[in-house]
C-alpha cells in the first residue's frame, strides 16, 4: 500500500472498530504502516487475526482482537487486553456499522411498489432498531470505552464514519441514512463535549465505493453498470466511485495532531463530488 501522506504515527495506539471489513481494514493497515500500534476490532475474529498476522509479517505491530461494538462489558474486556499488549489508546476510528435487508425497501418510490415487494410500510421494527444500534451505539460505546484512556491523559483523537447518506439520504435506505446523520451530529456533539479536555473529534463521509458487499447492487453479472449505479454516477462530478484507498488521506489528516491541531467537529466528505452536484 502507498500511503496518501508522509505523516509519521510512531508510538501511537489506533484503535480500528470494523476493521474486518475493506474499508477499516486498509485504516489499519495504513496506520501499522505509517508506525502506529493498531488494535484491529472485529465481531469476525479470523479477518482481524489474518490482518494482524499479515502486518506483523511485514514488520509492523498489530494485533487482533474479537469485539461486539454492542456490549459493554465485551468492550471493556478488549479494552484491558489493548492496554495490556500495546497500551493506552491515542486515536479511536469508529468504523463499525452498515445496513440490513430488514431495514431497506425494494423500490425508491412508494406508486412503483409491485404486489409482494416490501415497501416502507413493510420495514421490520426490529432490523431497523438493529441498524441504529450498530451504527450510534456501535460508535458511542467505543467511545465510552476508549476514550477515558485520552482524557485521563488530556490528548487524543476520535474519528468517527459518517455517510454522503447523513447529508441527502439515498433512496430504499431509510435508517442506515437516518443513522450516518446520527453520527455526524454525534461528531460535532463529542467535539464540544471533550474541547476542554484536549480530545479532538471528526469524522469522514465515504462517497460511493465498490465492495462485496454491494457489488450486486452496483453491476449487473456481466459487468455494465445497473439502473442503480449508473444513477449515482451521473450525479457524480467525477464520473467514478471513490477507491477505499483515498479515505485514507483523510483519515491520516484529521487524525495527526500537527496537520490538523485545530480542527474539530468536522465532517470531511470525500465523494468524487457527489455532494457538491445539484443535478443540473
Amino acid at each position: 500500500m502507498t500511503l496518501p501522506l508522509n505523516v509519521d504515527f510512531t508510538g501511537k495506539v489506533v484503535v480500528v472498530t470494523g476493521a474486518g471489513g475493506v474499508l477499516c481494514g486498509d485504516m489499519a493497515r495504513a496506520y501499522a504502516q505509517a508506525g502506529a500500534k493498531v488494535a484491529a476490532l472485529d465481531l469476525n475474529e479470523e479477518a482481524v487475526k489474518k490482518l494482524a498476522d499479515d502486518l506483523k509479517a511485514q514488520g509492523f505491530i498489530c494485533e487482533g482482537y474479537k469485539a461486539n461494538v454492542l456490549d459493554p462489558a465485551a468492550l471493556e474486556e478488549v479494552h484491558q487486553q489493548v492496554l495490556k499488549d500495546l497500551g493506552p489508546c491515542d486515536i479511536l476510528v469508529n468504523g463499525a456499522g452498515g445496513n440490513n435487508p430488514r431495514a431497506t425497501t425494494d423500490n425508491e418510490y412508494q406508486h412503483e411498489a409491485k404486489e409482494g415487494q416490501k415497501t416502507f410500510f413493510d420495514l421490520d421494527a426490529s432490523g431497523v432498531d438493529f441498524v441504529f444500534k450498530l451504527n450510534f451505539q456501535g460508535t458511542l460505546l467505543p467511545t465510552q470505552t476508549f476514550v477515558k484512556d485520552m482524557v485521563e491523559r488530556k490528548r487524543g483523537c476520535i474519528l468517527n464514519i459518517s455517510s454522503m447518506n447523513a447529508y441527502i439520504p439515498l433512496t430504499k435506505i431509510p435508517a442506515y441514512s437516518g443513522a450516518k446523520a446520527a453520527i455526524s451530529n454525534f461528531t460535532q456533539w463529542l467535539a464540544t463535549h471533550f474541547a476542554g479536555s484536549g480530545i479532538r473529534a471528526n469524522a469522514i463521509a465515504p462517497g460511493f465505493l465498490v465492495s462485496n458487499q454491494n457489488r450486486a447492487l452496483l453491476f449487473n453479472p456481466d459487468g455494465t453498470p445497473t439502473a442503480r449505479s449508473a444513477k449515482i454516477l451521473n450525479g457524480t462530478p467525477m464520473g467514478r466511485f471513490v477507491d477505499s484507498e483515498e479515505l485514507l488521506g483523510g483519515v491520516f489528516f484529521l487524525t495527526d495532531d500537527k496537520a490538523a491541531s485545530a480542527i474539530t467537529g468536522v465532517v470531511l466528505p470525500i465523494d468524487c463530488g457527489f455532494a457538491a452536484y445539484s443535478g443540473v
